[in-house]
């Protein structure tokens, strides 16, 4: 009795449920578009990949209009596609960056269903001559990008240079350069690899694409042909020195009187005669220095000097390098005139690498020791005018010579004579007296001659192309003035 209860109860239960099932499977399902997206198509920036999927009665005559709204209240019909189309690609139109499109679902001429996306474009079109090529004359792994803009540029806020190679996947970022810029270097790359590159410039309102530009590879160059002109002084002046180093031994050849260095005898004579030592400082840089190379020269000459005359050397330096290359030329100097027993490793003698501390401890030693005859021959700096004052102090006789020219001032104010410039690299020759090192000075006066004959030249140019204006003179100056500017 109980089961056949049962029975009757599921009985009138699934009688009642069935027409409730039935009529919602009969509702009609509202028509709707979904997942509506809009992407740049990878690798083509300028096309945009719009996909869509749609929900409803799908009819024979069920079709599909895209709108891409420029302005808000501003339609233009993109394109008009059939039913079954899920997917379309737009181009871009110069002078937009972001998009809105609208897709509506027509069933002849009702709209069903309507959704809207926004969607970013990269255009080309203001790019010109954009050329990429391997970096000339350079030692490789580096690659020149050049373009053209056109105008107006003033809505970039920069330029970004893309590229891409063999095994990286997509484009990566290379650099960044200013909107005016025409110019940019990619530098660090791997020689023998193909890249491409791509440039695209951001602004308010727009991003701008170049083509891209595929293959380039960077290489390492043997030679600068730009510097041909340099080769060509340079085996002038290297001729003019081999011949007159090969006429050297015909006869004597002239070299200016620098008073100066005539002056060197009459230092240590005066130290001789007065019973005092000879200071020698050869500057405060190391051996890297050419400077201090030349004053160590002049070292030699000084020491062959009191040697002779048996004066006193004293030679405080601040380089330990420069402490046994100095001994060494003073007892080559020593031994030379047969004085080997009046050296002793004492005369030249290390004090402290710090530079005020090394001035410290020689004015220590002009103060006890009134030498009577003070040279300073190498690079000086803030201490040229502290050391002077104090030799003039103790009424030394002082000779300097230093190729800085902005401690000159001071060695010419504080000081009895002063070589400048090449004159301190010069003074070993004119006191050797030797004819080959003097011919060799003489073989690079060539080279000096010929920069001073191609200043003047180049001086008369210019003046002449601009009195003359635009021409053959304009153009010939500024081949003139390439010829050098870019080659230094």
């Amino acid at each position: 009795m109980k089961a056949t209860r049962k029975l009757i109860i599921c009985l009138l239960t699934l009688n009642l449920m069935i027409p409730a099932v039935i009529s919602a499977s009969t509702d009609p399902v509202e028509p709707h578009i979904s997942a509506f997206t809009g992407e740049t198509t990878p690798g083509i920036m300028t096309r945009m990949d719009l996909h869509w999927s749609y929900i409803g009665p799908q009819p024979e005559e069920l079709t599909f209009r895209l709108y891409r709204m420029e302005h808000p209240d501003e339609a233009v019909l993109a394109a008009e596609l059939p039913g079954a189309v899920r997917s379309y690609q737009d181009s871009a139109e110069p002078g937009l960056m972001s998009v809105t499109y609208r897709l509506e679902a027509m069933l002849g001429n009702s709209v069903v269903a309507e959704a809207e996306t926004v969607a970013a474009i990269a255009h080309p079109g203001k790019f010109i001559a954009v050329e990429v090529r391997d970096t000339p004359y350079d030692g490789g792994g580096q690659i020149d990008i050049n373009w053209q803009v056109q105008e107006p540029v003033d809505r970039f806020s920069e330029v970004r240079i893309y590229r891409t190679s063999e095994g990286v996947g997509g484009w990566e970022l290379a650099g960044s350069a200013e909107p005016t810029a025409a110019l940019f270097t990619d530098a660090g790359l791997e020689d023998g690899v193909a890249y491409n590159y791509m440039l695209r410039a951001y602004g308010e309102g727009a991003i701008w694409e170049s083509r891209p530009v595929m293959n380039i590879i960077s290489r390492a160059s043997w030679f600068d042909m730009r510097k041909i002109n340099l080769l060509v002084i340079a085996v002038i002046v290297m001729f003019a020195v081999t011949w007159y180093v090969t006429r050297a031994g015909r006869g004597k050849m002239y070299i200016r009187k620098i008073a100066g260095l005539q002056a060197v005898e009459e230092a240590v004579g005066r130290a001789t005669e007065m019973g005092r030592s000879v200071l020698f400082i050869p500057g405060i840089l190391d051996l890297d220095d050419v400077q201090t190379i030349a004053g160590l020269t002049i070292l030699g000459s000084v020491a062959k000097m009191t040697a002779e005359y048996e004066t006193r050397l004293d030679v405080p330096v601040s380089r330990s390098l420069v402490m046994s290359n100095g001994r060494e030329m003073v007892k080559e100097a020593y031994l030379s005139v047969g004085r080997p027993d009046f050296y002793n490793d004492d005369i030249v003698h290390y004090v402290t690498d710090e530079q005020f501390g090394y001035v410290a401890a020689v004015d220590g030693i002009m103060v006890r020791e009134q030498p009577a005859a003070c040279f300073y021959m190498g690079a000086f700096f803030a201490e040229s005018l502290i050391l002077a004052e104090t030799g003039n102090y103790v009424g030394a006789i002082q000779i300097a010579g230093t190729a800085m020219p902005s401690q000159l001032p001071f060695f010419v104010a504080a000081c009895d004579y002063t070589l400048i410039g090449e004159e301190l690299f010069a003074a070993s020759a004119y006191l050797s007296g030797d004819q080959r090192m003097i011919a060799s000075l003489r073989g690079q006066d060539v080279g000096k001659v010929l920069a001073m004959g191609s200043i003047v030249l180049g001086s008369v140019l210019a003046t002449v192309a601009t009195l003359s204006g635009a021409g053959f003179w304009m153009r010939l100056s500024d081949a003139f003035v390439r010829l050098f500017a870019l080659n230094f």
